[in-house]
């Protein structure tokens, strides 16, 4: 069995983070998406097929040819058309049943296990509190008989999770597959056909681990989620002086300098430097080559790699891009003062996060003035600047 893992998107609604890489590179608890999904799939499968397209030279070049001893044969997609589109792409690799799995969500092994173990093509599913969000199940025992996408009267509450397992035969019905009402070939539309033709399709339930990491506060929940597994590893330098408390993960290469005090769960990677006189707590993730320096505090947050908070700044519930770098002084508000969960632009339209407590997300090179001060929900895009003492209210740059 293959695993066919959908990789192509760029992920717009993650702005301004996919500017510069796609959505399935962004990283969680120290690595990328679809490197998790790749991991969890690897007990099931002998290889994988991954359809990539936007930026696909970043995915190819940080996985290269195999992942766990199983070979990767990449597809392109260069036009996304949708799912059905995708997987088709996939076809002339695949002979045999196979697992279809998008290459940006946090799934668990049981889940896998489950699609795997299926005797026939198979749709996971988890019972939901609203699914007129997603697209809805109906079924006759664990049959499937009928998709139905964010109904207003939803015939149950079983949300279709994205996540597959096929038949080969699923690739004669994508070919009678024609555009959905936003013009692309949508997978559960081929379904529907084989579903019309009396093949079989079962549901398998989920109540397991599963999160669609579609915006860039959800990077933050699955980090959570992820990290709360980690287990105390030192690898690195901890200096004489420095404190190490809870499920800390320092890796070879790594220091902890003298005065620096870092409460798990917490993961700092190879190269990353923090202290001296440093706090660093509450699922975080410092990146490769990152900078945490003397009087920082960083509190539930993702420091892409070669990020760099310098000293005397706050960082909480917040993404800082790649080679981002943070001026002495710089402070990232978290919290509305009327305790309303924070706000943000998400393609242009503010969204409720549903999150009390949420920072910024800067893109890859930002750059703040000493004295910044930053406001909860902000976003910043490549390369923007901002002005020593300037208090940023609302995003700018490129890329949002």
């Amino acid at each position: 069995m293959k695993a066919v893992v959908l990789a192509a998107g760029e992920g717009t609604r993650m702005r301004p983070l996919t500017a510069t890489r796609p959505k399935p590179m962004l990283p969680v608890a120290g690595k990328p998406l679809v490197e998790h999904v790749l991991d969890i799939a690897a007990e099931h499968v002998d290889g994988y097929v991954l359809v990539v397209g936007y930026r696909a030279d970043s995915i190819r070049s940080h996985l290269g040819d195999e992942h766990l001893g199983k070979p990767i044969t990449y597809v392109e997609q260069t036009e996304q058309r949708g799912t059905a589109h995708a997987i088709e792409e996939a076809g002339p690799h695949i002979s045999e049943r196979f697992l279809a799995l998008n290459g940006d969500v946090m799934i668990d092994d049981g889940l896998v296990a489950k699609l795997a173990d299926a005797e026939t093509s198979a749709i996971a599913t988890m019972r939901v509190d609203d699914p007129t969000a997603y697209g809805v199940i109906s079924r006759d025992g664990d049959r499937v008989t009928g998709i139905v996408e964010k109904p207003s009267d939803p015939p149950s509450n079983l949300a279709n999770l994205g996540l597959y397992s096929f038949e080969p035969e699923i690739f004669e019905y994508i070919d009678r597959t024609g555009r959905s009402e936003r013009g692309e070939y949508e997978i559960t539309d081929s379904i529907e056909l084989a579903i019309e033709d009396s093949r079989p399709v079962v549901a398998v339930e989920h109540g397991g681990r599963w999160l669609d990491v579609g915006r860039p506060w959800e990077l933050l929940d699955a980090n959570e989620r992820l990290l709360d597994t980690l287990s105390r590893r030192i690898h690195g330098t901890v200096e004489d002086g420095a404190t190490i408390q809870g499920e800390v993960i320092v890796e070879e290469g790594a220091c902890v300098r003298s005065g620096a005090y870092v409460e798990g769960a917490v993961l700092i990677q190879s190269g990353a430097d923090v202290g001296p006189n440093a706090y660093v707590r509450g699922a975080t993730v410092v990146g490769r080559n990152a900078r945490v320096g003397n009087g920082v505090e960083i509190k539930n947050s993702i420091l892409l790699d070669d990020a760099s908070v310098g000293h005397l700044s706050y960082v909480g519930d917040s993404v800082i891009g790649a080679d981002a770098n943070l001026g002495a002084g710089t402070i990232v508000a978290n919290l509305r003062h009327d305790n309303k969960p924070v706000q943000m632009a998400v393609k242009g339209e503010q969204v409720d996060t549903g999150r009390r407590k949420l920072g910024v997300v800067l893109a890859d090179g930002v750059k703040t003035g000493i004295n910044t001060s930053l406001n909860a929900g902000t976003k910043l895009g490549v390369g923007a600047m901002t002005r020593p003492g300037e208090a940023v209210m609302s995003d700018r740059g490129d890329g949002l």
